[in-house]
């Protein structure tokens, strides 16, 4: 499946039981032996006690698990429904960092509400002693500016000229795993077109550079509008495609809206 490129491999481990390795999901995500994916998902039935239809688990093509990735939360969505593993049209997932909300319309595009951002450092998590609208890092004697901000998963975005001559893959890659973020981080980098209007692109960490990325949509809109560069309708533009965006503010959810595409089905032995 794909979220405006942003591509996953969706596995429902409801009807079968699978115990996933890092070297096999490596495996699988690779794009010459393999299936190849940015990231690979498990579709889970919820913890006992849970009020959640599903439980969602992602995993990048390193084989490491993240908390978030927003573009296969759509994907999850329209998985569920094609494979009439629910009828509902309002699904909640349960993810290792908060509950998704995911609502399919009949055009089939999906709206999925992030939840709350985080800005305090600790939450990110980031190491610094203060939350701040921006925050700086040196690297090859050149100093970066930077907000930072968690959906679930930490980003930190830089504002860049032109997106096209963007740094992406030398600059994200050393601050995707900068001590600075304990975890490691996603590194977008935005170019502001207008009050309503971004160009990215996003280097995730354990994936790199990838054709689009949902959270890292979201850390961007809500990054430029606590700026006050950006309106709280924001159309996000990425290689794969355009989300949209809307956040109304502090304690207040994000929303995100776009395609999920099924490519094909197939089954593979490890």
């Amino acid at each position: 499946m794909h979220g405006l490129g942003n591509d996953f491999v969706v596995i429902d481990t409801i009807h079968q039981h699978i115990n996933l390795s890092p070297e096999q999901i490596s495996f699988i995500a690779d794009r010459h032996i393999g299936v190849g994916c940015d990231q690979l998902l498990l579709v889970e039935q919820p913890a006992p006690g849970s009020n959640a239809d599903f439980k969602y688990r992602i995993f990048n093509a390193d084989g490491s698990e993240v908390s978030q990735c927003g573009n296969g939360a759509r994907c999850f969505a329209r998985f569920v429904l094609d494979k009439h593993l629910t009828e509902k049209r309002e699904i909640l997932v349960d993810t290792n960092a908060r509950q998704l909300l995911l609502c399919c319309d009949a055009n089939g595009h999906i709206t999925v509400n992030m939840g709350i951002p985080f800005h305090a450092p600790a939450e990110i998590p980031l190491l610094a002693e203060h939350e701040s609208l921006m925050y700086s890092v040196e690297i090859n004697n050149q100093e970066w500016r930077f907000g930072a901000v968690s959906l679930g998963n930490p980003h930190a975005v830089l504002q860049v000229v032109d997106i096209r001559n963007a740094p992406v893959n030398e600059i994200g890659a050393i601050i995707e795993s900068h001590p600075l973020f304990p975890e490691r981080v996603n590194v977008g980098f935005m170019q502001i077109v207008d009050r309503q209007h971004i160009k990215l692109r996003v280097f995730e960490r354990g994936a790199g550079e990838t054709r689009a990325c949902g959270s890292g949509a979201c850390a961007a809109a809500v990054i430029g509008i606590e700026q006050g560069l950006l309106d709280s309708h924001v159309k996000v533009e990425l290689p794969g495609g355009s989300l949209t965006i809307e956040w109304h503010g502090r304690n207040q959810p994000i929303l995100m809206m776009g395609p999920a595409t099924s490519v094909f089905d197939g089954q593979l032995e490890l």
